[in-house]
């Protein structure tokens, strides 16, 4: 670039884009034309105006990207064109011929390419030869390099620009001032800014218009308007039996294959489309209502009118814009992602609330950087801040960013010098992601990602249409009955006889028209109708109240579960965590004994141990008595924590209502339990804790010296307090019994005592505690400050010098048994799926020692079951060696942390599931949302078997869409799970009445539903057939019109719909017999077996009913009323007596709808005398042949089925019967 050219922006240059992108294009010139500029030429004249880039300008954040890629090349793609040392221009030169003007006045002019770097022509740049031969290179030549050049040239004016941004945020530009000339050697925030430009944004809250991010709008909406019904038609027409029935229907347009009324046809596909349309239509418009009232949520944004004014602005969700300052309040929604800025408390800090992000409820803690947390006004925000952040990504657990802050300008001065920036790092405990709560005070934060671009939303897969696995076997079916159908119609017209005549394919079409009914298209119907039972008679079950379904079109699929995915927080537990156990190694205190506990806290102060310095410089060797063991452990877990008490105020007068903030829920259990037994935190900050001694209402004062929080590396943590009461140093330290175990001094109960509490599925804790002297603290403070200082290990060496110096030899106090209250009836429940041959995962957020007690007193996992752990295996190098011993022993249980499931979903998917998806139970810890969605997509792709998944929180979303039926439970954490799942539950226990009864009444009502229509259609399909072929193999018509019609609607619908109301067994069996839900897994209700045994029963009855009515009455024309009379009603008695052989559990809706549809029958013949001859029908020879024909139909089917359930009953029939 020139060197070391400065450039100045205006007031509004953003508005004045024009006269930047003149200095820009100029400076451009100058290093593409050395040469000439040297002699003083000028490169001035008219510059094309460009305010069609304005708008990109004005953007409160603009994507460094877009500056350094948009014309298609990379700055590190020039070669050597950055580097100070090389050759602007190539000393080999080319001469181009004349050429159009660019921008300028008078003639055509000629221009300089390097192999490097391009120049654009102008009307006044001469030919450096006039050499002959040049003056005649081709036009095409010609054509390359100036477009060459041209393309290079505003390279270079871009890159030019893109300084001039950057000038202008590293600047502080403020409204009504112009910034001075800014050496251009500032312009750097850092050194690797050039290597980051195509990653990182800088954002800058002066102007936050821009247009070039995604909205901030939420859509949980499957349809828009312009795709509602394509996408509807598709999800319609991709099942055979629809297809099927569009065809024939488009098929009665032609005169030649209209058989009967077309409306016959039409109206039953029709009536489908509609009711399925409208259903869809009401589900989508209740998800976009949803969307619109989070979408019109207000929020307070400070930087949307004059700075000057200071005045705020209330602004939707969906119209917030990276730059938004926006100033949140407790138990405030965070609309986008936001870095936090400010906080209304002194230190900067604020308490959020993730559990819709990551289902965990604990509060995480957040602090707002210094150089923000001391700004007085909004003027100062947009003034003297900008930030730098990293592309969008899915982690919820990392963020890197820079703050700038521009500092005050000079009193006097308009200038703002550059070299003053100072630079802060940006962390996550800077940021405040989307959807997540403000849990303490207020805070102002500065959005950085919106809409699709946040977490959640990276974290969030698409909704999509679910269709049930029964939908699909039913469509496999139709195509084989599709083949029978065309298969049939062939062999009729080739029947009739060689050489063919003329129109042989005209009667084949007929055919397949007349042999449609094998495939009805009622059945899409009546399944529609009868997932809508299901779904009512769900969320009707008293015992399950609040339940809902979301999605009525997967009921059946409750009763084929075979891998249940579960969330732990808020889903297997109620996030209510207890202090249950407190062991000193000889003595143990629990339930009624913990009131000994009290007693010894109440004389603690008593004790001049606790009130009195103590000339000891390390820990006692003096034998302490029990009760002051006691006090002992209960102060040190009074300090050793990190949680902060918070009041609620109104009117200035404090409530005695206190509220623990802290990132775990086993320390606020533990200091709930220190007040219970008389010792409260009162107080504390960053440098202080108070305790308060209940019995006594004395306050005990701790200087915080330093704290080593809790990490899963180091699975412990300490903290170095001074008591103000005796000047004593002490170092606490509590944490795993795995590291803790080398820490203390020795003993000979841990480890037994620890594997006692496991098993009781309580989470223990080790404490610990070391009295420090002045020197060793001393020491310790000036090597741990050396250690913090370094650029390479840091965390290592500092945890070196905390292991040297204080992890050693600590005096053990005791142990601590926390118990996470399990959710009502989940032991229950989990014994019950599991003898149900369900196989269960777990998939948590929580640290792995969690989720593996959890899943002991859950009983995921079986007493004297092993778990195999793997953790930390982060390289492909080795991991399959982890996985020898599951396969093995195929009963063990598998542990597994999220780090390692990457490695091995990445590296080794097909090797890792094909082992895995035979355990009975997986725990998965450490899992991002994403995780565990592609969990439940891999267990789909490589087993072919229905997956369940179910959670309560935002971060189960994901999980629970890519499921084949996802179930969100109402609770703590909102209903964000519930909203978009297929059914809504309010505990975990209701989960096993869903699918060991309404699971196992879906499918098995919907299967011989479906067999029951398939056998309505195929029956009066083979009395077509036996006509046709008894009729010279003509495509007659046997039934037409309303006997069509009324066949399969009127007179045998709704008795073949009451079998939606039958159940096979009682509902208390499905508890006790688990087991049986088994066989429902197998698909055996509706398999190939079952249909080709329906096949040949229709095959059976339609035959004998139209042969007898063809027998007693013939064929001939002046007797085809009569014998039509016969064989429709044997039909329609013939269906309806298979309903009643077929019901287990008769009731009063039942025995009425039978005997009112007899009635339709009998009421209606009289008025469509057409059909039927009504002399006849009174006859007594039509009774005593309807008589016998239904009875030669029916008692051979009988009685196989009878005699079958004598010698082979299948096991419901064993249960039920004792």
């Amino acid at each position: 670039m020139s060197g070391g050219r400065g450039y100045s922006f205006n007031q509004d240059s953003f508005d004045e884009l024009d006269s930047s992108l003149d200095r820009a294009l100029h400076s451009a010139s100058n290093t593409l034309f050395p040469a000439y500029n040297a002699s003083g030429t000028s490169l001035s004249g008219a510059q094309p105006t460009r305010s069609s880039s304005q708008g990109s300008m004005n953007g409160g954040g603009i994507p460094l990207n877009t500056l350094r890629d948009s014309m298609g090349r990379r700055d590190d793609d020039e070669g050597d064109g950055d580097n100070d040392s090389s050759p602007l221009i190539s000393k080999k030169l080319r001469m181009s011929s004349p050429v159009n003007r660019f921008g300028g006045g008078g003639s055509g002019g000629n221009g300089l390419l390097s192999n490097n770097s391009g120049v654009g022509g102008r009307d006044d740049i001469h030919y450096i030869s006039s050499s002959a031969n040049r003056r005649q290179t081709s036009i095409s030549v010609a054509s390359k390099e100036l477009f060459s050049k041209s393309i290079n040239f505003f390279q270079n004016a871009k890159r030019e620009l893109k300084k001039d941004r950057l000038r202008l945020g590293s600047s502080g530009i403020n409204n009504g001032v112009i910034g001075n000339t800014v050496s251009e050697d500032l312009l750097q925030i850092n050194s690797d800014t050039t290597s980051s430009l195509a990653t990182d944004r800088y954002i800058s809250p002066r102007n936050n218009s821009s247009k070039d991010y995604p909205s901030n709008a939420v859509s949980n909406a499957k349809y828009n308007p312009f795709t509602f019904i394509p996408i509807i038609l598709y999800e319609q027409f991709k099942f055979f039996f629809n297809m099927y029935f569009l065809l024939v229907a488009l098929s009665q347009a032609i005169p030649q294959l209209r058989i009967g009324y077309l409306s016959s046809y039409v109206v039953p596909l029709v009536f489908v489309l509609t009711v399925t349309m409208m259903k869809e239509a009401n589900d989508d418009i209740k998800r976009r209502r949803r969307d619109r009232d989070q979408n019109n949520e207000l929020f307070e944004v400070l930087n949307r009118v004059a700075s000057i004014s200071g005045e705020s602005t209330l602004v939707a969700s969906k119209d917030l814009k990276v730059g938004d300052l926006v100033r949140l309040h407790k138990d405030t929604r965070v609309p986008a992602d936001m870095v936090l800025l400010q906080t209304s408390d002194g230190t900067g800090e604020a308490f959020i609330k993730t559990d819709q992000l990551d289902g965990e409820t604990d509060w995480k803690l957040r602090v707002a950087p210094a150089a923000t947390q001391k700004l007085s006004n909004v003027l100062s925000f947009t003034n003297r801040i900008s930030l730098i952040v990293g592309s969008p990504t899915k982690s919820i657990h990392q963020f890197q960013g820079k703050l700038v802050y521009h500092p005050n300008q000079v009193a006097g001065s308009t200038s703002l010098v550059s070299e003053s920036n100072e630079t802060f790092p940006l962390t996550v405990d800077q940021t405040l992601w989307a959807n997540t709560m403000l849990a303490s005070g207020s805070a102002i934060g500065m959005v950085v990602y919106t809409g699709i671009e946040t977490r959640q939303q990276l974290n969030t897969t698409m909704t999509g249409v679910k269709t049930g696995l029964l939908e699909f076997e039913i469509n496999r079916l139709s195509k084989i009955l599709c083949v029978t159908v065309f298969v049939l119609s062939v062999i009729l017209v080739l029947a009739n006889g060689f050489p063919l005549k003329s129109g042989w394919y005209i009667d084949v079409f007929r055919f397949l028209v007349l042999f449609s009914t094998i495939i009805p298209v009622s059945l899409r119907v009546n399944l529609d109708l009868a997932k809508s039972v299901y779904a009512s008679q769900i969320q009707n079950d008293k015992e399950i109240p609040d339940t809902i379904v979301r999605t009525s079109t997967i009921p059946e699929d409750l009763g084929r579960i075979e891998y249940l995915l579960s969330d732990k927080t808020g889903t297997l537990t109620q996030n209510d965590m207890e202090m249950k156990k407190l062991h000193l190694g000889t003595v143990s205190y629990a339930g009624e004994s913990l009131d000994m506990v009290t007693d010894y806290v109440t004389h603690m102060l008593q004790k001049p141990e606790f009130t009195q310095p103590s000339n000891a410089s390390s820990n006692t060797t003096k034998k302490k008595d029990l009760s002051t063991k006691v006090c002992d452990i209960i102060q040190t877990l009074a300090l050793c924590h990190n949680v902060t008490p918070v009041y609620d105020e109104e009117d200035g007068l404090m409530l005695e209502s206190v509220t623990y903030q802290a990132a775990s829920p086993d320390e606020i259990a533990i200091v709930k339990f220190t007040e219970l037994v008389g010792l409260r935190l009162f107080k504390r900050d960053r440098a202080s804790i108070s305790l308060l001694h209940q019995a006594s209402q004395r306050q005990l004062d701790y200087e915080i010296l330093y704290i080593f929080p809790f990490n899963s590396d180091t699975k412990r943590m300490g903290i170095i307090v001074r008591d103000a009461q005796t000047q004593e140093l002490w170092f606490m330290q509590k944490g795993a019994d795995t590291v803790m175990s080398r820490i203390v001094s020795n003993n000979d109960w841990l480890d037994e005592e620890t594997g006692n509490m496991a098993r009781e599925g309580l989470r223990t804790l080790v404490i610990g505690r070391k009295k420090l002297n002045e020197n060793l603290y001393l020491d310790f403070v000036e090597q741990y400050k050396q250690a913090s200082l370094a650029m390479q290990n840091r965390e290592a060496s500092m945890q070196r010098v905390i292991s040297h110096y204080l992890e050693q030899d600590l005096e053990l106090l005791g142990l601590t048994g926390v118990e996470d209250k399990l959710q009502n009836d989940v032991k229950t429940s989990i014994e019950l799926l599991r003898n149900a041959g369900v196989k269960i995962w777990m998939l948590t957020g929580d640290k792995v020692e969690t989720a593996k007690c959890v899943s002991i007193s859950a009983r995921l996992i079986l007493r004297g079951q092993y778990v195999h752990e793997i953790t930390k295996v982060n390289h492909p190098e080795g991991a399959m060696s982890h996985l020898e011993y599951l396969q093995t022993d195929l009963n063990s249980c598998l542990l597994i942390d999220g780090e390692s499931l990457f490695t091995y979903m990445k590296h080794y998917r097909n090797e890792f599931f094909n082992i895995v998806v035979g355990l009975p139970a997986v725990i998965a810890c450490r899992c991002t949302p994403q995780q565990k969605a592609d969990v439940a997509l891999m267990i789909r792709e490589f087993t072919g078997k229905r997956v369940c998944c179910i959670g309560d929180g935002g971060n189960d979303v994901s999980m629970i869409q890519c499921a084949d039926v996802g179930v969100g439970i109402v609770g703590k954490e909102g209903k964000q799970a519930s909203l978009a799942a297929d059914f809504s539950i309010d505990q975990f226990c209701y989960l096993s009445k869903l699918l060991l009864w309404h699971g196992r009444n879906s499918y098995k009502r919907s299967a011989k539903l479906s067999q029951f229509i398939i056998h309505r259609g195929l029956l009066i399909s083979v009395a077509q057939a036996v006509y046709s072929i008894l009729s010279q193999f003509e495509p007659l018509a046997l039934y037409q019109g309303w006997l069509m019609v009324g066949y399969s609607t009127l007179y045998t619908m709704a008795p073949v719909f009451l079998l939606t109301l039958d159940c096979d067994i009682d509902e208390h069996l499905t508890r006790l017999y688990p087991e049986l839900y088994k066989e429902l897994t197998l698909g055996k209700s509706l398999s190939y077996r079952t249909f080709f045994m329906w096949t040949f029963i229709s095959l059976f009855q339609g035959s004998v009913i139209q042969l007898l009515a063809q027998k007693f009455q013939g064929i001939e024309l002046n007797n085809f009323t009569k014998m039509v009379s016969l064989s429709y009603l044997n039909l329609i008695l013939n269906e309806l007596a298979m309903v009643v052989i077929s019901i287990s559990k008769w009731n009063r809706t039942m025995v009425s709808t039978i005997v009112a549809t007899l009635l339709a029958y009998i009421i209606l013949i009289p008025i469509l005398p057409d059909y039927f001859d009504l002399d006849y029908v009174s006859s007594f020879s039509f009774v005593w042949q309807v008589v016998l024909t239904i009875s030669l139909s029916l008692f051979p089917v009988w009685l196989s089925q009878y005699i079958n359930r004598k010698l082979r009953p299948p096991n419901y029939a064993k249960v039920q019967q004792s």
